[in-house]
């Protein structure tokens, strides 16, 4: 009998991109597509957690500099789209269910009604125990960093900036109650050149992380999932600030 696969999702082109890249392979149920977490709520919490002033800064990076940056990278972003085939077509209404959060109890209520084999993760949250624990299936997440090492965001581009080319890749690994913590199933890296920048970075990894992806559905579909060793070091990385970013940029080459 074949597996039940159900996409777990926050908003935004990266889930597009994962459902069109796996849809003419893998039939997929249904896709439920939380809302994001609330900005103010989001800059409190993280305010709490590394302090105002580095919050400012990751701030200006992300609103002020990096569309700015996006702008100017369009062209080499249109590229790598039309060389990996990346796709933004809309995802079929029928298709999607949405709820305000994953861990929302009609989130549960949804899981326990679909039942799914496998949970393909793209993009929410960090997933409770109970969601986790609502139903058989596995919970399969991209991660666009090679973990542990790069754990949290853009770990591609922490990798470039520590000098750290064979580990600037993607992971897909098991889903725990962590911040990408569970076990890894593949990794890969991607190739970047002198065109790229924090901005493409992602575009590179989109592709390589379905690629990854369609790896472990095919495994889990033949119940032959198994885990491999990833680095020894482990860290959880943050957005950069807009003078961590500038410094890395104007004295080490790092865009």
């Amino acid at each position: 009998m074949a597996k039940k696969i159900v996409m777990l999702a926050g908003k935004g082109t990266a889930t597009t991109y994962m459902y069109n890249g796996l849809k003419n392979d893998f039939e997929i149920l249904k896709v439920v597509v939380e809302e994001p977490v609330a900005r103010k709520q989001f800059i409190k919490r993280r305010i709490k957690n590394l302090g105002i002033w580095k919050v400012f800064g990751q701030l200006l990076f992300q609103v002020g500099y990096v569309p700015i940056l996006t702008k100017f990278s369009q062209g080499r972003i249109t590229q790598l789209i039309e060389e990996t085939g990346l796709s933004d077509q809309a995802i079929p209404e029928a298709k999607i269910l949405s709820v305000n959060s994953i861990n929302a109890k009609a989130s549960l209520e949804l899981l326990k009604e679909l039942q799914p084999d496998i949970l393909i993760v793209q993009g929410t949250r960090i997933i409770s125990k109970k969601i986790l624990n609502s139903v058989n299936g596995v919970f399969i997440n991209t991660h666009a960093g090679i973990t542990p090492k790069y754990r949290g965001v853009h770990g591609g581009y922490w990798a470039m900036a520590n000098k750290d080319a064979e580990h600037c890749g993607v992971t897909v690994h098991l889903v725990d109650p962590g911040i990408d913590t569970g076990g890894i199933l593949f990794q890969d890296t991607i190739d970047v050149t002198s065109k790229d920048n924090f901005a493409t970075y992602t575009y590179h990894q989109a592709a390589v992380g379905i690629a990854l992806m369609k790896k472990a559905l095919t495994a889990a579909s033949r119940d032959i999932l198994g885990t491999i060793q990833g680095p020894k070091e482990s860290k959880l990385y943050y957005h950069p600030t807009l003078w961590k970013y500038l410094y890395l940029r104007i004295f080490k080459g790092v865009k």
